[in-house]
């Protein structure tokens, strides 16, 4: 099915998911320096920083690793999408910062009251950012 409502019902998630992991970085000791940045080439859900590294942080919400781990989803494609999009945002904000790449993992699910968390995996230096 796809449609309004499974976007809508997406875009809950993915806000969720996003929270989440916003809520993890900050308990981690990292600054929310933006959220839901984007530009021409693409989306980075968080961009964090901790000391002298900024970490363009990609969120992945799943119920189970039933059909692989979440950050499999994260393919070659998104990948070079990421960094061109990392790339955008170092230029136009003047960073001289050590730049990474992480993946935050989310399993849980949804329920009466809310998303139930069973898991969060934060994956830093998830992939290698040169394209």
């Amino acid at each position: 099915m796809t449609g309004k409502k499974t976007d809508i019902k997406t875009s809950l998630l993915g806000s969720t998911g996003e929270r989440i992991a916003a809520g993890h970085l900050r308990a981690n000791g990292y600054d929310i320096v933006e959220k839901n940045y984007r530009c021409r080439y693409g989306e980075i859900d968080i961009i964090a920083r901790k000391g002298g590294v900024i970490a363009f942080v990609e969120v992945k919400l799943r119920g189970s690793d039933q059909y692989g781990r979440a950050a499999e989803f994260v393919d070659r494609r998104k990948q070079e999408k990421l960094c061109k999009t990392a790339l955008q945002w170092l230029a136009q904000n003047g960073a001289e910062l050590n730049a990474r790449f992480d993946v935050i993992e989310i399993y849980g699910k949804t329920g009466a009251f809310g998303y139930k968390v069973n898991q969060i995996n934060h994956i830093e230096n998830a992939f290698d950012g040169v394209y």
